[in-house]
């Protein structure tokens, strides 16, 4: 069956119909033999029911494309998938009840990408890829999807009044989601991968995002975990956690050195792009304000955060590397956070200092250097209230000699993706510092999901290079 395909679909590319419109897409992969894409295929309704796509095809969504309830989407490793440049905010849709089990390798990635040629590819070429699950959140219905609901061809998603925290949409692994972001309506940009609801059945792990217009890993409430998450130059927040998200995440880089240019009027990139930004819940339909639960408790260990340094975005109200706020706790452990020009950290608002109180809050052995601040600071006549923790007892590092680049084996000024190495470099603070053994509190939350280490960064200075061969910096 495999030869069959192969021969059909070399044999109409050499009689000049080497486009196919969803040719043999029930046929197995062909195998990588280093030949022209043979075929293509453009997705232009909802799926749904089970669909498999193979990667000897360049699958092209064209419009706002959802897995409806009840059927499962595979791709094989090493599949592309291009939004449509021309039908702006080309998106896919997992929703609630539906799955989506996108499993490649180191070897052979799964890219989501833009359909422009490389060099002309920009933040917002098409919308990304969302995911819907069935999990709790603090936010009484409706709760509408960001960037939904603008009109017939995009209309609302609603992702509240999920019951089912262990709910399974899927499985991502080793896969990239590169210069997505678009605006469908000013200031509601979709994001590089949306999780709203999903639950902890859910599996996400060897994710890149690239040159997102929004945040790279947005999480609205639900408990799915994730572990080896990259984001290279966000448009916005490169993880954003909020209204009631409860998942465990360990290994994570964040990098950004630059403010990359958007697509033509496909929206507006932000002026302070964060490392974390983490809200308890804020606007329409939270349950109890600020305080509403469930509360926002996220585990992230093992991050290396690193920023633009000064200079390059807005320092005077943005540009942190850790925005905890309106009501956030959670737990931030064994990890660095390092050249963000406002400050390392923002502990912001009475409602996160009541989380910090009632110990839901927890920041422990974190390594800081090249930061404006170590805490942002309180502004005078603002009724934005700045807190602060101890920096002995959390065992916070503040190195004010060592300069960020110096850390890591490899970050130079103009990276590429082969140079980029966050290995801790000979002789860094980051190979040692770790929690090796978890408080009690953080331990039940980590389970046999967050191994306690002795260094500090997503990179074990003795371990594999994990990001290593998948990931790329290519930014345009």
């Amino acid at each position: 069956m495999t030869m069959q395909r192969s021969t059909l679909k070399l044999s109409l590319a050499l009689a000049g119909l080497a486009t196919l419109a969803g040719c043999g897409d029930n046929d197995p992969v062909a195998p990588d033999n280093g030949a022209p894409e043979p075929g293509s295929a453009v997705i232009n309704q909802d799926i749904t029911s089970d669909r498999t796509l193979y990667a000897d095809t360049v699958y092209k969504l064209s419009g706002f494309i959802k897995v409806a309830n009840g059927a499962t989407l595979t791709i094989q490793p090493g599949t592309k998938i291009v939004g449509d440049y021309d039908v702006p905010g080309s998106s896919l849709f997992i929703l609630r009840g539906a799955k989506i089990h996108a499993v490649g390798t180191a070897e052979k990635p799964i890219v989501f990408t833009s359909e422009r040629p490389v060099g002309q590819r920009r933040p917002g070429d098409w919308g990304g890829v969302i995911i819907v699950g069935n999990a709790r959140l603090n936010r009484g219905s409706p709760v509408i999807l960001e960037g939904t609901g603008t009109g017939a061809d995009n209309p609302a998603v609603d992702y509240s009044g999920g019951t089912n925290d262990d709910d399974d949409s899927g499985e991502l692994k080793y896969v990239r989601i590169e210069f997505a972001g678009y605006a469908t309506a000013p200031d509601a940009e979709l994001n590089s991968l949306t999780l709203a609801a999903v639950g902890s059945g859910t599996r996400l792990s060897y994710i890149q995002t690239l040159a997102g217009l929004d945040d790279s890993f947005e999480w609205f409430g639900g408990t799915v975990d994730g572990k080896y998450l990259v984001s290279y130059e966000s448009g916005d927040d490169h993880f954003d956690a909020s209204e009631g998200y409860r998942g465990r995440n360990q290994y994570l880089i964040a990098f950004q050195s630059t403010i990359l240019e958007p697509r033509p009027a496909g929206g507006n990139v932000s002026s302070d792009p964060q490392g974390f930004e983490v809200d308890g819940c804020h606007g329409a339909n939270c349950l109890d304000g600020q305080n509403s639960q469930p509360y926002t408790t996220p585990v992230f260990a093992n991050f290396t955060i690193v920023g633009t340094g000064p200079g390059v975005v807005d320092a005077s109200s943005g540009g942190v590397g850790m925005m905890l706020r309106r009501g956030a706790g959670g737990y931030y452990v064994n990890g660095v956070v390092a050249r963000w020009p406002l400050a390392a950290i923002s502990l912001r608002d009475a409602t996160t200092k009541d989380r910090l109180d009632a110990g839901d809050l927890l920041l422990r052995n974190i390594l800081l250097a090249d930061n404006g601040a170590i805490f942002q600071p309180q502004t005078p006549g603002s009724s934005t209230l700045q807190y602060t923790v101890e920096l002995a007892a959390n065992e916070l590092d503040v190195v004010d000699d060592v300069a960020a680049a110096d850390l890591f084996a490899s970050l130079p000024a103009n990276p590429v993706t082969a140079a980029l190495d966050w290995t801790p470099a000979s002789g860094s603070p980051l190979a040692s510092g770790g929690l090796t053994s978890f408080p009690a509190e953080l331990a039940a939350r980590a389970g046999n999901f967050i191994t306690p280490t002795s260094y500090r960064g997503a990179a074990d200075p003795n371990g594999p290079k994990w990001w290593e061969g998948w990931t790329s910096y290519e930014r345009n």
